[in-house]
């Protein structure tokens, strides 16, 4: 199936009260998103907010949080008024806890077709929506399908239960919506989400649910995301894994500049923000590629500079190979080469290397 084409209508998340405003959809870049790890309740709000901001710099643009109750969905709304990022509440089972976040700044409201209850309940969470000019997400997942779905096959029970979703939205002229199909499954993640977006132009939110611990839930993102957005089908990801919200944003960024490799002519997948090489270190080595890169990643991630910076562990793998990198490190013990598009520009010693690539790096 061909989805190329294909361009979704933008949705309109935030932009009021001191909520930044946000758009998915259209032609607009891909959104990455995360979500909360922990309990709402017992919170430090102070520490939420650092952490949130943390965030921010490493290009989450909209943080979703659990809210299983009133009392979650009134520190939620708390939060909500002391950020500027978008917050979502993610609503299971009960509807009237979707209507209590919508009395406080919060963003956007996900519910769960096979569990929020009928129409009515639905419709209330509308109406109120409506009013308030809050997005809804359909989020449909395979491990809570509606009961009579389930004997179906995966990818076709995720579509059914989107499309029913989609048409009580419609019936109610509520079209201020998205759509997410997540499933554990790649093949089946990809195959709903190509079906489903020749059918409808909502704007779909990507995913793999479940999808394990870090090395193996980046795998399975990668998979599913990557075949997604090459042909056009996406408009905001969320990586799922066992992992920290922080490595969650940076694999959905290294995915989408993977697919943009892919699929070049796509300016929705360009993303700003450096690219990091760096060798995978072998017994040549000179350099502790592996430390040097740990220490300074976050700190390389957050730059909001479009460069390409190469963490090389020896002379021979060093200016050679990376020559096109804007500003590259490497070495062979005591002596640490610093070049700039193959050009080495600096020797220092392992003592100095810290501050005279900060140096190199902030007079780019």
């Amino acid at each position: 199936m061909n989805n190329k084409g294909r361009k979704s209508r933008i949705v309109k998340i935030g932009g009021f009260s001191h909520v930044r405003p946000l758009e998915i959809g259209g032609n607009l870049p891909i959104v990455v998103q995360s979500m909360w790890k922990d309990k709402l309740s017992g919170t430090d709000l102070e520490g939420a907010i650092k952490q949130i901001d943390d965030l921010s710099s490493l290009g989450c643009k909209l943080l979703r949080f659990a809210v299983p109750d009133i009392k979650s969905a009134e520190i939620l709304g708390e939060l909500s008024k002391m950020v500027s990022m978008p917050l979502a509440a993610d609503i299971h089972f009960d509807h009237k806890i979707a209507l209590r976040c919508m009395d406080f700044p919060i963003a956007k409201i996900r519910i769960n077709p096979g569990n929020i209850g009928g129409r009515e309940k639905v419709r209330a969470v509308l109406e109120k929506a409506g009013k308030n000019n809050i997005p809804i997400r359909i989020g449909v997942n395979a491990g809570s399908l509606p009961s009579d779905l389930r004997s179906e096959n995966t990818a076709g029970a995720l579509i059914l239960a989107a499309e029913r979703e989609i048409a009580i939205f419609k019936e109610f002229q509520f079209d201020n919506f998205l759509v997410s199909m997540k499933a554990s499954g790649i093949a089946d993640t990809i195959e709903a989400n190509r079906i489903l977006g020749a059918r409808t132009d909502a704007p779909l939110h990507l995913g793999v649910t479940e999808a394990g611990p870090l090395i193996a839930g980046i795998a399975a993102n990668t998979a599913a995301l990557t075949a997604l957005l090459t042909e056009g089908v996406g408009d905001t990801v969320r990586v799922s894994l066992s992992d920290t919200m922080e490595n969650e944003v940076i694999a959905a960024r290294e995915i989408i500049k993977a697919a943009s490799q892919l699929a070049p002519d796509n300016e929705r997948l360009a993303l700003h923000g450096v690219k990091i090489i760096s060798c995978p270190r072998c017994g040549r080595h000179g350099f502790d590629t592996h430390g040097f890169t740990n220490h300074w990643a976050a700190k390389l991630y957050r730059t909001e500079k479009d460069i390409t910076v190469a963490i090389m562990g020896c002379e021979v793998n060093g200016p050679g190979e990376a020559k096109n990198a804007d500003l590259g490190i490497t070495g062979a013990g005591d002596k640490i080469l610093i070049f700039k598009r193959g050009k080495i520009i600096r020797i220092v010693t392992s003592k100095e290397a810290d501050s005279a690539f900060n140096e190199e790096l902030s007079n780019l």
